[in-house]
């Protein structure tokens, strides 16, 4: 992977209305500009039903603003469709790379497809784009059947849910080719802070790892750099043991756990991956930052990684910048603070280290 050097990019969700304004905040603030998830706009726009469309025995409740899924009928034809949809698109030796039957439509996405348009418009290709896609684990152990059984441990389910993230990452990936020299796609995984918790004893790290390695290898396969982001702490040997690019975390308010993996992040950093330092904070602590304090945290955050005998250098070199989290729960004043302090603290950190 190329060596990211304080390179900024964002976490998908943001409190804006319009779309356009939102794809203008990322493009004007972020190295690598990010499709805005725009959850205000309705049910459709939030973070596991935005990724629902098509997958089959997916229901969208809207009177009751939730999705589930409908397990207790014959779904066989439905299973079927689907795997000879993915079949035929993955298939190594003559597949057809078609992963329009889980597109995301601008029904579901009106952030796509703005920036889809305005990136039509300027007629200039990016550096680097990002898209990203809900994490399976975090979608199957969040969304439940008609009994309220998380979908995670009903494994037909769950296999196709991976399997439909796989195709709409590929999908994604495939859109915006044509406007980045390279493309970034985060796997969301908020749900990993809690592993190893009482809630989830039963989910297996071996099983987690497979999960997400499927992903990531998906993203690869359509020449993409994956990169997972975990807004809280958790056990970061999983993401880099499943083979991920990029390890983003909040180093605002977790940036000293990076270091109990040294081990795993010497070697994540040799072969070449990155750590994307969430430090700017998604919260309403944004209104006491400046860029010096921000400067401050990130260098006291990766002084501690560099004492575990971690060259520093190293650290710099394939260090990425975001926020600790998506903005769309913030207010818009404080989203704006958040993306004008990401635009200010990268330069000064590019300035800083050449």
């Amino acid at each position: 992977m190329t060596k990211t050097k304080f390179l900024s990019t964002a976490i998908g969700s943001m409190p804006f209305e319009d779309p356009r304004y939102a794809v203008s905040v990322s493009l004007k603030s972020l190295d690598a500009p990010i499709w805005p998830q725009l959850p205000r706009l309705g049910l459709l726009e939030q973070m596991e039903v935005q990724y629902s469309e098509n997958i089959p025995c997916a229901v969208i409740d809207t009177e009751k603003s939730r999705m589930y899924f409908q397990t207790d009928e014959d779904y066989s034809e439905k299973f079927a469709e689907f795997y000879e949809a993915y079949m035929a698109a993955t298939d190594p030796d003559n597949g057809t790379k078609d992963f329009s039957p889980m597109a995301i439509s601008e029904k579901y996405s009106k952030g796509i497809y703005a920036l889809l348009e305005t990136l039509k418009e300027t007629g200039k290709k990016l550096p680097w784009l990002k898209v990203q896609s809900t994490g399976p684990v975090t979608f199957a152990l969040s969304i439940v059947d008609e009994n309220k059984r998380a979908m995670y441990y009903n494994e037909e389910f769950r296999d196709v849910i991976v399997k439909s993230i796989v195709m709409k990452s590929r999908w994604q990936i495939q859109k915006f080719k044509p406007f980045a020299e390279n493309i970034i796609c985060f796997i969301d995984e908020p749900i990993l802070s809690a592993f190893g918790s009482s809630t989830y004893v039963s989910v297996k790290r071996e099983d987690v790892v497979g999960i997400l390695a499927e992903v990531i290898e998906a993203i690869h396969a359509e020449g993409a750099v994956a990169g997972i982001h975990c807004c809280g702490n958790t056990e970061w040997s999983i993401l880099i043991d499943a083979g991920v690019d990029i390890v983003n975390f909040d180093a605002f308010e977790y940036g000293e756990t990076i270091a109990m993996y040294e081990g795993h992040v010497r070697q994540h950093l040799e072969r070449g991956g990155s750590l994307a330092w969430g430090v700017v904070p998604t919260s309403e602590k944004i209104r006491e930052q400046t860029v010096e304090s921000l400067e401050k945290q990130l260098e006291n955050m990766m002084d501690n990684l560099a004492s575990r005998g971690i060259d520093k250098k190293l650290i710099t070199e394939q260090a990425i910048i975001t926020p600790s989290c998506g903005t769309g729960s913030l207010a818009t004043a404080d989203a704006e603070k958040v993306f004008s302090l990401m635009l200010d603290l990268t330069k000064r950190m590019k300035e800083k280290y050449g």
